[in-house]
């Protein structure tokens, strides 16, 4: 799909420009907990930068009473937004819709636990106005995570990027700034099980790097399981490389050629030899061995054949029940 900017057209003389410089994209699911720390630490920091800031809350489903306080924000300051989707759609979709209908010049995207620092928006904002569409942060000590958590992700860089042909920068996460261009050419992803981390390095668009060091996260538990974050990096494999189903043609050369040759050393060996007992050991142990390899085949095929059957039904990547702060509709 082509990809056209179109330019803005000029401020007319004596017209105020309301856009705002900075939208700051928070996706949030049973936060009750840290909103309001959240918002404490970051608002100082964007009115210390500019006055013209958004923030817009994307409730993912929330339970408890999250969008309550969300609500309160909002009467207390018109720069707060939020839309409530009617369900958990995931973060994936959550984060989609806070990039649909953010209006700012840049938009921020982070987590609400607080631990990627605001305090980076300072100097992610001073790189955009030197010129760069995107700035990511980059994890350089993720001491306060979990040595199972750390060892996974270092895992699912290296794989990932080796079998993808687009590179995912290691521990970069969704904290970023992006230019509203970059965000406008985001929108023509079309995709409905998306992978974000990629379609972010996807996109491409100058590019600066922030290191900074990851902070225990400030309230409340995480919402990501270990099932959900297997799921989250098969989607990320499976969204991005298709050499998972490319490598079964080769398994399956490489299996039949040792079939052919096992086949061959047993004939010979039956006419030098003669007949011997036949062993079920072995035999069950060949079986157990081929039929599992099927069953994974057959399962990385199903991965993919599920995506497409996601894809084909076309259905929204999200709903949004309700906006809050007189979010435009428009800016999707």
């Amino acid at each position: 799909m082509s990809f056209e900017w179109t330019a803005v057209a000029p401020q007319k003389a004596g017209q105020i420009d309301t856009t705002p410089l900075i939208s700051i994209v928070v996706p949030v699911f049973n936060e009750e907990a840290v909103i309001s720390s959240f918002l404490e630490r970051i608002c100082p920091i964007l009115s210390g930068e500019t006055e013209a800031w958004e923030i817009l809350f994307i409730n993912d489903g929330s339970r408890d009473a999250t969008l309550d306080i969300v609500r309160e924000a909002a009467r207390s300051d018109k720069r707060i937004r939020a839309l409530d989707l009617s369900r958990n759609f995931g973060k994936e979709a959550a984060l989609s819709a806070g990039l649909d209908h953010a209006t700012g010049r840049s938009i921020v995207v982070i987590d609400v636990d607080l631990q990627d620092p605001p305090e980076l928006i300072p100097e992610m904002l001073n790189l955009w106005q030197e010129g760069f569409e995107v700035v990511q942060a980059r994890r350089a000590d993720r001491s306060s995570d979990s040595f199972f958590k750390r060892g996974t992700a270092t895992v699912f860089y290296r794989l990932i990027n080796a079998l993808s042909s687009n590179a995912i920068p290691a521990n970069v996460g969704d904290y970023r700034m992006l230019d509203a261009k970059v965000v406008e050419a985001l929108k023509q992803y079309g995709e409905r099980e998306r992978f974000m981390k990629g379609i972010f390095a996807h996109v491409g668009f100058r590019t600066a790097t922030i290191d900074y060091e990851r902070a225990v996260r400030a309230r409340g538990r995480t919402k990501f399981s270990f099932v959900s974050l297997a799921q989250l990096s098969i989607q990320g494999i499976t969204s991005f490389s298709a050499f998972p189903l490319k490598i079964w043609t080769y398994v399956g050369l490489l299996v039949a050629a040792s079939g052919l040759l096992y086949a061959a050393f047993v004939v010979a060996r039956t006419m030098i030899t003669g007949i011997e007992v036949p062993g079920y050991a072995s035999l069950l142990v060949f079986m157990l061995f081929f039929n599992g390899l099927t069953l994974c085949g057959m399962g990385i095929q199903g991965e993919y054949m599920a995506r497409i059957f996601s894809e084909v039904k076309g259905r929204p990547l999200y709903i949004v029940r309700e906006r809050l702060g007189c979010v435009d509709d428009s800016a999707r």
